[in-house]
């Protein structure tokens, strides 16, 4: 649905699946649907899609398509739907790793800090761990290296500190509470800062960068030779993983070799890094961060 997420790079991400139309396949962040309908529209009857999202929300954009199976559930459990549905090996994957602008406009899910509204920020409504919850049970120490490894932000330290100082008298309860704890440290409300600690936060709900990891790791095992990983990404913290474990197969981006120096590869880098063009980053100012990366499974 238009009205809940605009697709982005929607051509070439799905172009780079080199789409076979009797093939399986996978959109593991369906969101608004909008890759799922462009891969379902050059795929035939015979062909299957697996689509992931953890938001009951999405449920009302999907297609009414029987060659579609939803599974309401966190990516990194491909290799289980893959194996529980009888789909391997599949044919390609796309994931578009972008918050959906319905959580961003929502002010009820937290995930903006343009909004005052609960601390939240859960991709699945079902989970226990919230903002909230971190925000007022996290020790300092745990909070200052969220906010310096996902956030990647300087004030980390004194972020954390002035967290902790301040729920002695008072829980931090909605956003505009939050967003109070930072004003102190960023530069004349800088907006990238906000955004930046906001990310910190909702990556540590809902435990991204493991999440990401196991998903990378299922990709090589459900995919055939031959077959294609379509990901967009949009910050640095995705984008290092994703390009690490395409060029090395592990997350430090080392290649590997045996006794006889041989590598060891698991996919094959196919083109460029794509980003927007011009015009789509000012149709979509959402998609201005985003990076594209295609590999094959070798």
């Amino acid at each position: 649905m238009q009205d809940y997420h605009v697709p982005v790079l929607l051509d070439a991400s799905v172009t780079g699946l080199n789409i076979q139309p009797g093939g399986h396949y996978a959109d593991l962040t369906f969101g608004g649907g909008g890759h799922s309908r462009e891969i379902l529209r050059r795929m035939d009857q015979n062909a299957r899609l697996l689509a992931f999202d953890q938001d009951k929300d999405v449920l009302r954009n999907l297609p009414d398509d029987k060659r579609i199976i939803f599974a309401q559930s966190n990516f990194k459990y491909l290799c289980n739907f893959v194996r529980y549905y009888q789909l391997g090996p599949l044919d390609g994957i796309l994931a578009d790793l972008g918050v959906s602008s319905h959580h961003f406009d929502d002010e009820q899910r937290g995930f903006s800090f343009r909004y005052d509204g609960p601390l939240d920020m859960r991709m699945n409504q079902q989970a226990d761990l919230t903002a909230e919850v971190i925000l007022n049970e996290y020790s300092e120490q745990q909070l200052a290296d969220i906010f310096y490894l996902y956030g990647e932000l300087d004030s980390a330290r004194r972020i954390a500190r002035n967290i902790c100082e301040q729920r002695k008298t008072k829980r931090i309860a909605n956003i505009a509470d939050f967003k109070d704890l930072l004003a102190p440290f960023g530069r004349n409300n800088d907006k990238k800062y906000m955004a930046q600690a906001f990310q910190a936060v909702r990556i540590e709900v809902n435990g991204e960068m493991n999440a990401l990891k196991t998903m990378l790791e299922s990709t090589a095992k459900v995919l055939r030779t031959g077959g294609r990983l379509s990901v967009i990404t949009y910050h640095s913290l995705e984008d290092r993983l994703v390009k690490n474990f395409i060029k090395a197969g592990n997350f430090e981006g080392k290649v590997e070799q045996d006794f006889y120096g041989h590598t060891r590869q698991i996919y094959k880098t196919v083109g460029k890094m794509i980003t927007p063009t011009p015009e789509e980053q000012e149709a979509n100012p959402r998609s201005r961060s985003a990076k594209l990366r295609i590999a094959e499974k070798v």
